[in-house]
């Protein structure tokens, strides 16, 4: 890259000695003799690195420091300045500049001066290249990570969905990342500026999801001291997330539909309509459609819900972007457990790299946490993941029929979970495993036990 240089200096002799030094190391050079010229040829056509005097004749180097730092953040300003004012200077610098040179100087002090702030600025690019193409190429769709060609459609999807003011259902297994996916929904729509309320549907009887979604009236029932506006209520204008619809009663169902369908609500014990201005989107590991057909869950609340489906992808289906998470997972979590940790091992990766994880983008958040904590170096090594990974065989069965250790290994898992009746606590101990070990097996080989 031609990269772009301006001298603004009112001393003619210092511009012209500048400019014949950068233009031989290959610099694209201008002059200015005062600050307004040089600022009209910025904002048309901006220029990557900035020798700036601080004593102009029209305008002062800090008020021009001040505008590029609010409008030009990329630009790199060397400040040129006088013995007596490398005060001045030093002031510069704590507002934005990147360094300082007295006069006189040196001409090879330009030559290093210039270079390293050609490298701040590639440096600079990069990271923001490399931002964008694990995001989808936005800054609202930070926390994603992935390069794969299954994120960059998802992330395609979810910036044209944002834009459409209807309801999304989201399907995926746990851990793929369903909630991050709502948020950036959220923050690329026109309701970024409001709420965004999230909810989840597991595990709650009807009463309780009743009160947190719709509100209730003082007095509605023992212990409602004060009237309490509800989740749906609170979020208007915005986003709702119901996460784990798949598990909300079949009553409670009923419920919803009839808020979606009449965009009002009645607060528990309450007789006057509160109207309501909000978008769903709901989220089940399960698949809703097959709920349907099972008869546990509604056929018109699904329809309501599935205006557009987006199914997330499991981390199986992106192990390319298992390098990136590891990286990003490290750096989150490297200086809070006051480690030093900088890379995983190659063996270590490789091991990752085979792995299915049955608990997708979690799962690998979880075990990298835990390896950083294990830890005393600047790598993970294969000592630091879980043991069971450590002796992981991916083939079930090799080209000629004959069965791996996994295999035997599943099988006999399976049978002692069976005579077991499904005590983990009791099958762990005849398998003499810890329960954390069993259970990371029974997600690898994908074991479940009807009682």
């Amino acid at each position: 890259m031609n990269y772009r240089v301006a001298v603004v200096d009112d001393e003619k002799i210092v511009c012209q000695r500048l400019q014949a030094v950068l233009e031989k190391d290959g610099y694209a050079t201008e002059t200015f003799l005062s600050g307004k010229p040089f600022l009209a040829r910025m904002k048309t056509y901006p220029f990557d690195i900035v020798f700036l005097d601080l004593a102009l004749p029209d305008i002062t180097g800090d008020e021009i420091l001040v505008h590029l730092s609010g409008r030009h953040a990329e630009t790199a300003v060397i400040i040129i300045t006088g013995h007596g004012s490398i005060d001045s200077a030093i002031d510069a610098i704590k507002k934005g500049a990147h360094h300082y040179i007295t006069k006189p100087f040196k001409l090879e002090e330009i030559r290093v001066l210039a270079d390293g702030a050609r490298e701040k600025i590639a440096l600079r690019r990069e990271n923001r290249r490399l931002r964008e193409q694990v995001s989808g190429g936005d800054e609202l769709l930070e926390g994603f990570i992935g390069t794969s060609p299954a994120m960059q459609e998802l992330f395609a999807m979810i910036k044209k969905v944002a834009m459409v003011d209807c309801n999304v259902l989201l399907q995926g297994e746990s851990g793929t990342g369903k909630e991050l996916v709502a948020k950036s929904i959220h923050r690329l729509s026109p309701r970024r500026d409001a709420p965004f309320v999230s909810f989840n549907c597991g595990g709650f009887t009807e009463e309780l999801i009743s009160s947190e979604l719709f509100g209730y009236e003082k007095g509605a029932f023992t212990g409602a001291v004060l009237t309490k506006a509800g989740l749906l209520e609170t979020a208007a204008g915005g986003t709702v997330f119901l996460d784990e619809i798949g598990e909300m009663p079949m009553s409670m169902q009923v419920k919803l539909l009839r808020v979606l369908q009449e965009k009002r609500i009645l607060r528990v014990g309450g007789t006057r309509p509160v109207d309501l201005d909000i978008r769903i989107v709901a989220a089940s590991n399960r698949d809703i459609k097959q709920a349907c057909l099972e008869g546990i869950f509604r056929e018109d609340l699904f329809y309501r819900l599935n205006v557009v489906t987006l199914q997330l992808p499991r981390l199986s289906e992106r192990k390319n972007d298992i390098p990136l998470l590891i990286a990003a997972f490290i750096a989150k979590y490297s200086r809070p457990f006051g480690k030093a940790v900088k890379a995983i091992a190659p063996q270590a990766l490789d091991i990752l790299m085979r792995y299915h994880f049955p608990g997708n983008v979690r799962e690998l958040e979880n075990i990298i946490q835990r390896a950083i904590a294990l830890t005393d170096g600047e790598t993970i090594g294969e000592r630091e993941l879980p043991d069971d990974l450590q002796k992981l065989e991916i083939d079930m069965i090799d080209g000629e029929g004959l069965q791996t250790l996994a295999a035997v290994e599943r099988r006999h898992i399976a049978a002692v979970l069976e005579k077991t009746g499904g005590n983990k606590s009791l099958a762990s101990k005849i398998l003499d495993l810890p329960r954390t070990t069993l259970w990371r097996k029974i997600k690898q080989y994908r074991l479940t036990h009807k009682k």
